[in-house]
C-alpha cells in the first residue's frame, strides 16, 4: 500500500511519514527555486532535488505534526558540489508541542569537490509521541557565508505491531 504524495506525481512505501501532508514544515530561509518541500518530495540520491537556504549561516527546520507521530528512524541526505566544506547537522525531537527538545544527533559531514560530494545518514529514533522535529543546520564550521544545504530528509513510523518500553521509547535496531 502506498500513500500519494502532497503535491506530487510520487507515491510513499509503506511506512514513510508523508511529512509535507502530516506536518506544517518551516525554514529559516529558502532560496528561489529551492523550497524547503523539496527536502520531502520523495527524491534522493545524488542529483536530485534540494532544499537550498535563502541566507548565509545557521538554519533551521522545524517540522510541525498535526498529530503526534511515532518515528522509528530518519533518513538525512545532503550534496554538496561546489564548495569545500564542514557541515554540522544536529537533529532534535519535542513531545510536547516544540516548548522543549531532546538532541538525538549532531554529526558532521565534510564535503569536497574533488572527494565527497554527497553523505546519506540513516539514524535510529524510537520515539514515540513526536509532536516535533527540529533539524538544525551550521554549512560551515569556520565560515559564515556559505548555505545550508538538505537534499532529503525522511522520517519512517515505527510499525504498529512494536509496542514501546516503559520509559515510552521503542528499541527499533532489534526490529
Amino acid at each position: 500500500m502506498t500513500t500519494p504524495m502532497h503535491d506530487s506525481p510520487h507515491t510513499y512505501p509503506d511506512g514513510i511519514i508523508p511529512v509535507l501532508s502530516a506536518a506544517v514544515v518551516r525554514a529559516s530561509s529558502e532560496a528561489a527555486g529551492h523550497p524547503v518541500g523539496r527536502a520531502f518530495d520523495g527524491t534522493s540520491g545524488p542529483g536530485a532535488s534540494q532544499w537550498i537556504a535563502g541566507d548565509a549561516g545557521d538554519q533551521t527546520l522545524i517540522i510541525a505534526f498535526h498529530h503526534p507521530q511515532t518515528i522509528g528512524h530518519v533518513t538525512m541526505e545532503v550534496e554538496e558540489r561546489e564548495v569545500a566544506r564542514t557541515q554540522e547537522v544536529q537533529l532534535a525531537f519535542s513531545s510536547d508541542n516544540g516548548v522543549t527538545y531532546r538532541e538525538l544527533v549532531r554529526q558532521e559531514f565534510n564535503f569536497s569537490p574533488d572527494g565527497t560530494t554527497w553523505e546519506r545518514e540513516i539514524w535510529a529514533m524510537g520515539q514515540v509521541n513526536v509532536t516535533h522535529v527540529r533539524l538544525a543546520i551550521k554549512p560551515d564550521k569556520g565560515r559564515k557565508d556559505l548555505f545550508a544545504k538538505l537534499t532529503s530528509l525522511v522520517l519512517v513510523e515505527i510499525p504498529a505491531q512494536s509496542q514501546p518500553n516503559s520509559s515510552g521509547k521503542v528499541d527499533y535496531r532489534q526490529m
